[in-house]
């Protein structure tokens, strides 16, 4: 979405890092300005990284099989922050207790994110910052919950860098559809709307994706990464059936237990077959693992395209319908 912005502004841009370009290659590259993903794991790497603005979204348990503790993942991501110089920005996330711990403490300038009480904000159903509306959520082209405060964290990012106008921000909205793998609408039938979330390979990120929703089919599991898998279920109310599989199945079942269906299968063919059989008009199916995938896959993406794929051909017959 920072990127989508920047280049509504007419800046040439592109995203690095934890994307299929790395940083050090884009480097090299006739840019105006780099939007970079960096990871925790190559924070914990790379002590000298600055970056003009720098955005914590937020911390949440991951990675412990790599990481030796919470601790020392925390002390990886708050690396984003360490060298920024005074005239830099760090941008926070206000409803996260140690995102402004660790935004106390930044050198940069800071500017918080959050729906309320921060100074880019939701108000009177418009995204606000400090410098007053920036566009009506109604001109997104997809306004889901966590789409709103990733739009004021890119907006936050974009314009107190400098880099761009309001104006490129609103034109950024209106057409951004999100990048494949997060919360991808891959098609409706039958008035069942199917969605792929494999880029959520965490609790987190899971959890963010089942409140979008009502009437979940969710099919959920993966790699195991030690982490608790609990904190996913905490709006199960929203979820009619659970299809869970790969080596975290047991500790899905366990997380959603009182969801009134959980199906535990061997692959993701069979999870596609069992949640159309199961789905009802109205409901959606949503693939949003909450684990990573390679205990079957080679990526999320690969997991994502194998979904789709399975999904589609399920379909091949059928006309789509409209999306709700």
């Amino acid at each position: 979405l920072a990127v989508g912005m920047r280049r509504a502004g007419g800046l040439r841009t592109l995203d690095a890092g934890n994307t299929g370009t790395p940083l050090v290659d884009a480097i090299a590259l006739d840019l105006d300005a780099f939007v970079v993903e960096a990871t925790s794991f190559r924070l914990a790497w790379t002590p000298s990284f600055r970056a003009n603005g720098a955005a914590w979204l937020n911390l949440a348990p991951d990675h412990l099989n790599w990481h030796r503790s919470m601790a020392s993942y925390e002390a990886a991501k708050a690396q984003v922050f360490a060298n920024q110089r005074p005239s830099d920005v760090a941008v926070g996330f206000v409803d996260d207790e140690v995102v402004m711990r660790r935004l106390r403490d930044a050198p940069g300038r800071h500017v918080t994110f959050g729906a309320d009480g921060a100074e880019y904000h939701v108000a009177g159903g418009s995204l606000h910052g400090p410098g007053g509306e920036i566009a009506e959520i109604a001109a997104m082209r997809r306004s889901l919950p966590h789409d709103i405060t990733n739009a004021l964290a890119a907006s936050a990012l974009v314009l107190e860098t400098g880099l761009v106008d309001p104006s490129a921000i609103v034109d950024a909205l209106s057409t951004f559809t999100g990048p494949p793998h997060r919360l991808e609408h891959v098609g409706t039938w039958d008035d069942v709307a199917w969605f792929n979330d494999s880029k959520a390979t965490t609790p987190h990120a899971a959890a963010a994706a089942i409140r979008s929703f009502d009437h979940i089919v969710l099919i959920a599991g993966g790699y195991d990464k030690h982490v608790d898998l609990s904190p996913m279920a905490a709006d199960r109310d929203h979820v009619d059936a659970v299809i869970a599989l790969g080596a975290t199945a047991p500790a899905i079942v366990r997380a959603f237990d009182g969801v009134a269906r959980c199906d535990v299968v061997d692959d993701m063919a069979a999870a596609v077959e069992v949640a159309r059989l199961i789905a009802r008009p109205g409901s959606t199916v949503l693939l949003s693992p909450g684990c990573a995938s390679f205990d079957q896959y080679r990526s999320f993406e690969h997991r994502g395209e194998h979904f789709r794929d399975l999904v589609t051909n399920e379909f091949h017959e059928e006309d789509p319908c409209p999306a709700r």
